[in-house]
């Protein structure tokens, strides 16, 4: 057992390195064939926050373990908002600025409605699969196209945030092309590493892998959103802090659902929309409530409910591993 917790972590710490020099060699690239940096910062690294939650997705699903996949993408979506906002706010009260970021936050809400649609007859189907992925490049092309609105007025500090954290072009193509090809090695090995042994580590301790993937992968695959956000923090550029969350989140339902639906669709443990969805849409709902008031600040008390709350889920779902909400 302390052998597949070992190899867990590694796995995870390798798996989260490799989404990184990926995003980061795939940046440096994109910029060199000449994609404007802002279309960069929106989709590249953008999407990349919730790469190491579709790498273990996708592979879960191609080896049917799809209550891992569901887990996955489901736990770090909660995981974002009550540990890592939590976390954050309390290190330093978080205020929101920018306009784009207000515009995304009822998206957030309405994706996470849609998703419950999907998951109330307890299955994935490829048309649900389909669906998300066209609410992926939907989303996509919508934030595109007002952030280069925003782009154009020099009117939201999300851009300018975006565009200052974008991976210098001086490194060179060849050491992206290098970075490339690591990441490209470490990537499914680490990803094996942790499916693998999470598996291991539910049978030992009796519990279902949507648990596990809702706890211990989607903490760990959370890691870039907590670098992220902790790094936003504390350099004051809070609006890029929670637009890459907000985005992160939507990515989790769109993508890294919506991918193991087209590549293994069938059922999914029923626990999955009877308590864990209500949970999600719960958290999202009031990190939108929160995000949208008027002070448009999320403070530390506000930071030591959602860490709470984060405990009570964590507990409810270990050790009353039948309980519903629904």
């Amino acid at each position: 057992m302390l052998v597949a917790i070992a190899l867990l972590v590694i796995g995870l710490v390798l798996l989260v390195y490799g989404a990184d020099r990926l995003v980061f060699s795939a940046a440096i690239l994109s910029r060199a064939l000449g994609m404007p940096p802002l279309i960069i910062g929106m989709t590249v690294v953008g999407i990349g926050t919730s790469l190491p939650e579709l790498i273990v997705s996708f592979s879960a699903a191609t080896h049917g373990q799809m209550d891992i996949a569901v887990g996955t993408a489901m736990g770090s979506n909660i995981t974002n908002i009550l540990l890592i906002v939590g976390g954050a706010a309390l290190l330093h009260p978080l205020t929101v600025h920018s306009n784009l970021v207000r515009r995304e936050l009822p998206l957030m809400l309405l994706v996470t409605l849609l998703c419950g649609v999907m998951l109330f007859d307890n299955t994935l189907s490829r048309n649900d699969g389909l669906a998300l992925i066209a609410i992926a490049a939907a989303y996509l092309l919508f934030i595109i196209k007002i952030a280069r609105k925003a782009e154009r007025e020099n009117s939201d500090s999300l851009t300018r945030e975006q565009l200052a954290e974008l991976p210098r072009d001086d490194a060179g193509n060849t050491v992206a092309f290098l970075w490339l090809a690591v990441a490209l090695i470490i990537l499914p090995m680490s990803t094996r590493m942790v499916i693998d042994n999470a598996t291991v580590i539910a049978d030992f301790f009796g519990v279902s892998e949507l648990v596990i993937g809702l706890t211990v992968i989607s903490v760990g695959t959370s890691l870039p959103e907590l670098a992220t956000v902790i790094a936003g923090a504390l350099k004051g550029e809070d609006d890029i802090a929670i637009g890459n969350l907000i985005g992160s989140n939507i990515y989790n339902i769109a993508i890294v659902l919506g991918v193991p639906a087209l590549i293994h669709p069938g059922d999914i443990d029923a626990q999955a929309f009877a308590r864990d969805y209500w949970v999600m849409l719960g958290v999202s709902a009031l990190f939108t409530l929160i995000c949208l008031q008027r002070s448009r600040c999320i403070g530390r008390v506000a930071g030591a409910l959602l860490l709470t709350g984060f405990v009570a889920w964590v507990a409810l779902i270990w050790w009353l591993p039948s309980a519903t909400l629904w």
